[in-house]
Parts: C-alpha cells; sequence; structure tokens
C-alpha cells in the first residue's frame, strides 16, 4: 500500500504526534510540518524539553502529583490548610482544581481508579499511603474528588471504607458535576461551587 505522504520521514513524524492523547493524524501533520519551518535550535529546544519531562520529573512523596522537586510547591507552601486533603484520579485534576481558585487544601493523586475490566485494583493505587497519610494526624477531611463514574463510585466507597476507622471526615464534590464526567471537563465555575458545596460521604 502506498504511503499516504511524499516523505517516510514526514510519515514517521506524524505517526508520533499522533501517538499521543487527543491528537488525531490532522492535527498531527500540521504538527510535523510546523517542526519543518522551526529553526534548528527552536526544535532542539523542543525535544529537550520533552527529554528532560521524561526524564527530571519528580512525584512528590507526600501527594504524588508531578514536581520538579521530591516535595511539591502545594505540599511544601505554609499558606494552604493543611487539615483538608482532596483525592484525585490524576495529575490533569489538580490543575483543574486549581484553576478554580476555590480550593486551598492539599492533594492525593490516586494515579487512576478501580477497574477490574481494565485490570486495575486497590493495589496499584495510592490508597494506602493515604490512609497512612491520615493516621499520622493533621487531616480533618477528607475531599473525595473522583469521576462520577461507576468506577468513580466504587473507588469512593472503597476509600471511604478504608478511612472510616481512622474518625475522619469524608465528604464529596456536590452533584453540580454532571454524571459521567471527568473533571478535565467540568467548567471552571460549576467545579468551584461543586467545591464549595461539597456535602458528607454516604455510602
Amino acid at each position: 500500500m502506498m504511503n499516504d505522504y511524499p516523505s517516510i520521514l514526514l510519515s514517521d513524524a506524524v505517526s508520533s504526534f499522533a501517538s499521543l492523547p487527543g491528537v488525531g493524524k490532522k492535527s498531527a501533520l500540521r504538527m510535523a510540518l510546523g517542526m519543518l519551518k522551526r529553526s534548528d535550535d527552536e526544535v532542539r529546544a523542543f525535544t529537550d524539553s520533552i527529554l528532560r519531562l521524561k526524564n527530571e520529573t519528580h512525584y512528590c512523596r507526600v501527594c504524588h502529583t508531578i514536581s520538579d522537586t521530591e516535595l511539591c510547591p502545594i505540599c511544601a507552601s505554609t499558606g494552604r490548610d493543611r487539615t483538608l486533603v482532596c483525592v484525585v484520579e490524576n495529575v490533569r485534576d489538580v490543575l483543574t482544581i486549581e484553576n478554580t481558585g476555590q480550593y486551598n487544601g492539599l492533594y492525593h493523586v490516586l494515579g487512576g481508579i478501580i477497574s477490574p475490566m481494565e485490570g486495575v485494583g486497590p493495589k496499584d493505587l495510592e490508597i494506602d499511603s493515604l490512609v497512612s497519610r491520615v493516621e499520622q494526624g493533621g487531616v480533618a477531611e477528607v475531599i473525595l474528588a473522583l469521576p462520577t463514574t461507576m468506577e468513580g463510585d466504587t473507588t469512593n466507597f472503597y476509600i471511604y471504607r478504608r478511612l472510616a476507622p481512622s474518625g475522619v471526615r469524608v465528604s464529596q464534590l456536590a452533584r453540580g458535576v454532571a454524571v459521567g464526567n471527568e473533571l478535565e471537563y467540568t467548567d471552571e465555575v460549576t467545579l468551584g461551587r461543586s467545591i464549595i458545596n461539597r456535602t458528607e460521604y454516604k455510602a
């Protein structure tokens, strides 16, 4: 079968860009052609930034979000409310909630949600470290901010059961977030209100 592009090099570049999440072939082609118009220094800076991201990124030893250091700026900040811990699925959710400007506590990134269909169980997630964090004291409330899906609800329930012996208050986002939605696709105003109007979690 004849290649879709006049150059194997172009085809390889398009395939590489298209392998990224959310990037289709048309967008990948625009990106690849755009690279051809850039100077060698610009392309080198671009590739170097990707390599540094891959090789030098740390995961915060407390909340597990990505960071340039062992302790992320949020966990290191003295201006955050350290009695609140918001549990999220991934790093994107941290960024989404931060953009609302309505939350000033800390975070805990699970690295996924329980999904038996995909072979993801509790031991594959940062749940044990969350329990240990609460048991160390100082946390008054854990806010569950996971997707409003069956998998998200299953994870919420599991975490709630694990935290029950500690007596910590467990809450969840108000249902202003539509059922089936992931946080990154929820507008900031709705998400902000859902954080402010969070309710006690009830199994």
